[in-house]
């Protein structure tokens, strides 16, 4: 199946299971294809045949934008170079999970979320410590004696009762042991982070050079401006006078004003309807127009003429459509 065909059927099933979905981010750079959200769930999705091209820079800045906009950075994809990716595990690339279609189906349309996540040493669960401690001292066992039924030492055993996570065939025999499940579901929307490595948000980049005069105008605004280096758009950047309320947000782009960036400024409304963003596209040269599809336009000479903080903010929300509306 071809990528193209694969983003399609991706994006159907997301659909199907009641989710709004972006316009494909059919440009470059891109760190994901497409965002989608369905209430408070957001995920912004890389579909690809063979997730070992997820690079470590792709997945920095997905785990950036994640942070960024409160949404789940995930990878949909096939195979790895040796294999194909299972379903009803869940792998990771560079911090952000990563799943086959068919896991993607049971997540998003079943509502089923996955149980088994690989890690170096092959496949593991989720243990319920708490439901493991309290099923062995009812039926009276010590832990000398799970520990030898399951071929492990106490202090193993001690270990998944506080919460560390077990092979499958420790699961197996736990539930042979017991007539019972141990395994916990992996909560996949919040990027499964109760079983991955646990690391800090990358370090934003520096903003391109091209584009300081904007973030200087927006900072003054009263802006805390995200430099972005792999996205459809220069960067996201919060009012801090809104923080944590709708609207708080913007998408922003910054070039002269071509076919391309036209087209950018279409992408980026796109997205602002999913993330519930507003979105603005800072033009070298005059558009001759005050917006793309929802999208802001506003040009330098524009900014030049003002240093009022305020009526930066004004000119924006007078042009950008507002957030979740086309």
């Amino acid at each position: 199946m071809s990528r193209t065909a694969l983003i399609e059927n991706v994006t159907a099933m997301l659909q199907d299971a009641g989710f709004l979905v972006s316009e494909r981010c059919a440009i470059r750079p891109k760190s994901f294809d497409v965002a989608a959200r369905r209430g408070e769930e957001l995920v912004l999705l890389k579909v690809l045949g063979n997730v070992d091209a997820f690079d470590a820079a792709t997945g920095r800045e997905m785990r950036r934008l994640g942070e960024y906009l409160s949404a789940t950075p995930m990878v949909v994809g096939m195979r790895t170079r040796d294999e194909e990716l299972k379903p009803e595990v869940v792998y990771f690339r560079h911090g952000v999970p990563a799943i086959h279609p068919d896991t993607a189906f049971d997540l998003f349309v079943e509502d089923v979320p996955p149980l088994i996540y690989a890690a170096p040493g092959g496949l593991y669960v989720n243990i319920d410590g708490d439901l493991l401690s309290e099923t062995r001292e009812q039926q009276d066992w010590s832990l000398g004696k799970l520990a030898s039924e399951l071929g492990v030492s106490r202090r193993t055993v001690s270990k998944y009762e506080d919460g560390m996570n077990a092979s499958i065939d420790v699961a197996v025999k736990l539930e042979e042991l017991f007539d019972r499940p141990f395994t916990a579901p992996m909560d996949v929307m919040e990027g499964a982070e109760e079983v991955r490595d646990a690391e800090p948000t990358p370090d934003p980049p520096e903003a391109d050079p091209d584009d300081e005069h904007v973030v200087g105008v927006l900072t003054r605004a009263g802006f805390t401006v995200h430099p972005t280096i792999r996205a459809p758009f220069n960067s996201v950047s919060e009012d801090e006078e809104r923080r944590g309320r709708d609207g708080a947000k913007l998408l922003t782009g910054h070039s002269e004003f071509t076919p391309s960036a036209e087209k950018r400024a279409r992408i980026m409304s796109s997205l602002g309807q999913v993330t519930q963003t507003r979105s603005v596209y800072f033009v070298e040269d005059n558009a001759r127009r005050e917006s793309v599809k929802g999208t802001a336009l506003v040009s330098c000479e524009e900014l030049a003429e003002t240093d009022d903080p305020e009526a930066v903010r004004d000119l924006i929300r007078e042009r950008a459509a507002e957030p979740g509306e086309a």
